[in-house]
């Protein structure tokens, strides 16, 4: 099982390459602050506009900057589950610990397909997997009931849940199979997901103010839930504004401002905030 604040770390550019000691600079920095463990390469990491060689020197860099100091579970999803299979070989040849693969988007799969296609990832690697159900993107909702199954195969250990529906959520934390982690991937429902039995969360927003999301973290697993709602409120606002605009724009605006990367620059179709978001975030961050 896996459990904690989890990092989907932002992919850092710079005049449209990989910035490199930007990211080494950042794998310290949260680190040194206590973060879990790492997820590169997933939406938050703007995958999709990451190329073959990028996608693997990224994993060959991140794994050698992290040194085993933490975990680390590399993005491998999409649609096309043959393709899935093949990029698993690259994954495989560097000392990660688990993948995290989204359902798969835009050709809608049924939930039987949806089985096959992480049944069939699942038999091609000894790689632990993350499952990650975010409908509002992929288009496709993964129900409880074919979580429950996945979760019966050998390296399905967990679910990413960003499904958007509280009472899905509810009943999955409710009627949690055994010795499978969930952990939300909506940042706002994160006080909520731990107060259920959550095992934590895979947020974007804890680029941002990381100790008070680990703080909270830990005192909700000492079920000091008054010292964590005092964290919630610290950090909810927040929150809201850093998913204002397109992620991980806010995110990646924030970082720069505080010197942790050398550019707020991403890949189109994703561009930089708005002056009035900018605004914003400087009144609320740190505060």
């Amino acid at each position: 099982m896996i459990e904690g604040v989890w990092l989907p770390i932002i992919t850092p550019f710079l005049n449209d390459h990989v910035d490199f000691p930007a990211l080494k600079k950042m794998v310290e920095h949260y680190i040194d602050k206590g973060i879990y463990g790492f997820m590169p390469l997933a939406t938050t990491g703007e995958i999709p506009t990451i190329d073959e060689l990028e996608y693997e020197e990224i994993i060959a860099q991140i794994v050698e900057y992290v040194n085993g100091r933490v975990p680390i579970f590399v993005g491998c999803g999409g649609n096309d589950t043959r393709r899935l299979v093949k990029q698993l070989k690259i994954v495989e040849k560097y000392k990660v610990n688990g993948i995290l693969s989204v359902c798969p988007f835009y050709n809608r799969p049924s939930q039987e397909g949806i089985y096959e296609h992480f049944r069939k990832i699942s038999e091609a690697t000894d790689l632990d997997i993350v499952l990650y159900n975010i409908p509002y993107r992929t288009g496709i909702n993964m129900e409880n009931e074919t979580i429950y199954r996945l979760a019966e195969l050998k390296n399905i250990i967990g679910l990413k849940d960003s499904c958007g529906d509280t009472k899905q959520s509810m009943q999955l934390l409710l009627n949690r199979p055994e010795n499978f982690s969930v952990l939300t991937g909506e940042d706002c429902f994160f006080y909520n997901s731990l107060a259920l039995g959550g095992n934590g969360g895979i947020m974007a927003s804890a680029h941002i103010e990381t100790e008070k999301f680990i703080a909270l973290y830990a005192a909700m697993k000492n079920n000091d839930h008054h010292a964590a709602m005092k964290k919630w409120h610290d950090v909810v606002d927040l929150i809201s504004l850093l998913f204002t605009e397109s992620n991980p724009m806010p995110i990646k605006y924030v970082l720069y401002r505080a010197g942790l990367i050398h550019s707020d620059e991403a890949r189109l179709p994703l561009i930089p905030i708005s002056a009035q978001l900018k605004k914003k975030l400087d009144q609320v961050v740190g505060r």
